[in-house]
């Protein structure tokens, strides 16, 4: 949310936070009713909330969101369904659709996995993320390993909790991958980095609970290879890690009747060589790449690029694509045809990070866009 590696506190993150694949000519005869043959554009908001402000004082953020074109908020209550149940009916009210946003993998704060220092991933130089001195790039980094039992089942009690509330669309993942090997390269001045290669204080997850399970189907030790990164099955079991995770997540949501979606890196190539994320292969309802052109030091026509990667990369697949814009790096004028290039590639709808940041000029394209 985000970049997620930097979304959050890299920006805040989420680094998360980042759907609809375009939809294919129909065999079926074309219907008479517009309603029956196209689709609204949908528009999100993602959004943290707390504890201390009044329902009041959200029910009138969320109206002011309704009345500026918003069609559904993504809430980040830090995993708590509590107060995921006393605001879902405040937004609901309002007229937004409410999705469930959760940090997935990287868990800063979690004062359950934190009385388990064996949960947590383990660097290619045996750093953990458990111990504050040592997490990569930013003291809230401090992901668990999908490959420990107790940390996954810990990882999926959370997104069960949130999918059992009433009201709720969807559970959205964020932060669903591994730490940054490979950093976006607008950020790397701020760390003074250079990532030519996979750097082994980047490179996640040598944890016992990680090498075991690879070493019991490979029958080899990533921790004794000369050259990890060459080696495919390495790469490939923690890609596969992060998507079982992913279809267990989807099975308990589809479970509760809700549906399952998460924020993304840009396109599925990407996400591979950065965070070990391969999101085309998902089981998933919704994904929301971050298109936070800004981070890769690209144009704003990337934005455009990278929507019809993805949804080319999702073809033929029943998943919606919805494109991911960092709204402090635009302009009015650049908002608007940000939109525009999300559209013209074929997303189903536009997020937003975050409202608390937005201009009313901002608000107003978004408004006028609609219109």
């Amino acid at each position: 949310m985000k970049l997620k590696i930097a979304l959050f506190g890299l920006v805040l993150s989420i680094v998360s936070c980042n759907q609809a694949t375009k939809e294919t000519a129909s065999e079926e005869p074309v219907a008479t009713n517009k309603e029956e043959t196209t689709k609204t554009f949908k528009y999100w908001n993602w959004m943290s909330v707390g504890h201390k402000k009044s329902d009041s004082a959200y029910t009138a953020h969320f109206n002011k969101l309704k009345s500026k074109g918003i069609d559904a908020v993504l809430l980040n209550t830090g995993a708590d369904p509590g107060l995921l149940k006393r605001l879902t009916p405040l937004a609901t009210a309002a007229g937004l659709e409410v999705h469930a946003w959760m940090f997935t993998t990287n868990r800063p704060g979690d004062s359950i996995a934190q009385q388990h220092p064996d949960w947590y991933m383990v660097s290619r130089s045996g750093k953990s993320c458990f111990k504050k001195e040592e997490r990569p790039y930013v003291g809230y980094y401090q992901w668990l390993s999908p490959s420990h039992p107790e940390a996954r089942k810990h990882i999926l009690s959370l997104v069960e909790g949130l999918a059992k509330v009433e009201g709720v669309a969807s559970v959205h993942l964020d932060y669903i991958r591994y730490p940054d090997v490979y950093l976006p390269i607008g950020l790397l001045p701020k760390y003074d980095l250079k990532q030519e290669e996979e750097l082994p204080d980047y490179d996640f997850d040598y944890s016992d609970a990680s090498v075991n399970k690879f070493m019991a189907l490979h029958h080899k030790d990533p921790r004794k290879m000369e050259n990890p990164a060459i080696d495919i099955e390495w790469k490939n079991f923690r890609l596969n890690e992060i998507r079982s995770l992913v279809n267990e997540a989807y099975d308990i949501v589809h479970k509760h009747d809700k549906k399952l979606s998460a924020a993304v890196f840009p396109y599925p190539e990407m996400a591979d060589h950065m965070v070990r994320q391969r999101w085309d292969k998902w089981n998933i309802d919704m994904v929301l790449p971050m298109i936070y052109y800004n981070f890769y030091n690209e144009e704003l026509d990337w934005i455009g690029y990278a929507t019809k990667q993805g949804v080319e990369d999702l073809q033929g697949k029943p998943v919606e694509l919805h494109t991911g814009l960092y709204t402090p790096k635009l302009t009015p004028e650049d908002l608007k045809q940000a939109i525009q290039y999300a559209k013209d590639n074929g997303a189903s709808g536009v997020a937003f990070f975050d409202d608390y940041h937005m201009t009313d000029e901002q608000f107003e394209i978004i408004k006028a866009s609609k219109e």
